[in-house]
């Protein structure tokens, strides 16, 4: 049984995904996770911006563990990022196209205004990064080519998200999955 801090975080995590960092207000978190108002400035003493940043770095374990499953489950580096982007793509779907990145919006709302959730972005952007350039190196890439190919990988992910979200379609993150494929069965170098 979760917690009341845990339900706040995980409230934010999803009142972000859906509308962002500065739509989410710290009333209608509390509303929907059921908490006490005096229970949020007793697990979050600074606020908004701490519990945002805790909300980021929940969401960037929970998908890192998504992938590292993913890249245990299945051999072939390329059959294994693939696998993922599929299967992101059926969420973004089942979701009516309003999941999908837990990070995207309040990387882009605040990754100018506020160092700290651009850290935690950053954080969580780079976790995700070292998931495929891992699984990329022991397809035999080197470090710095698994390093590159995993930071496109990551921003083609991104993108196709928001295309799929604008879309109301998997088809842009199905046309990344088809693409990076091509790419990620060329010989290593």
């Amino acid at each position: 049984m979760k917690g009341k801090r845990d339900q706040i975080i995980d409230t934010t995590c999803q009142l972000m995904e859906v509308q962002g960092y500065h739509a989410t207000g710290l009333n209608q978190i509390l509303a929907e996770s059921g908490a006490p108002k005096g229970s949020l400035y007793h697990y979050f003493p600074e606020g908004k911006e701490e519990l945002a940043a805790e909300s980021v770095a929940r969401s960037a374990r929970v998908i890192e563990e998504r992938m590292r499953t993913v890249m245990a489950e299945i051999d072939d580096a390329a059959t294994a990022v693939i696998t993922f982007i599929l299967r992101l793509a059926e969420q973004v779907e089942a979701s009516g196209y309003r999941a999908g990145g837990p990070i995207t919006a309040v990387a882009l709302e605040s990754a100018s205004t506020n160092a700290r959730l651009r850290e935690a972005c950053d954080a969580a952007y780079q976790s995700w990064q070292s998931v495929f350039a891992e699984k990329l190196q022991q397809g035999g890439y080197g470090e710095a080519r698994a390093r590159r190919v995993a930071a496109l990988v990551i921003a083609a992910l991104e993108g196709g998200i928001i295309l799929s979200r604008s879309q109301r379609s998997p088809q842009p993150l199905l046309d990344v999955a088809a693409e990076l494929e091509l790419l990620l069965h060329c010989p290593p170098q």
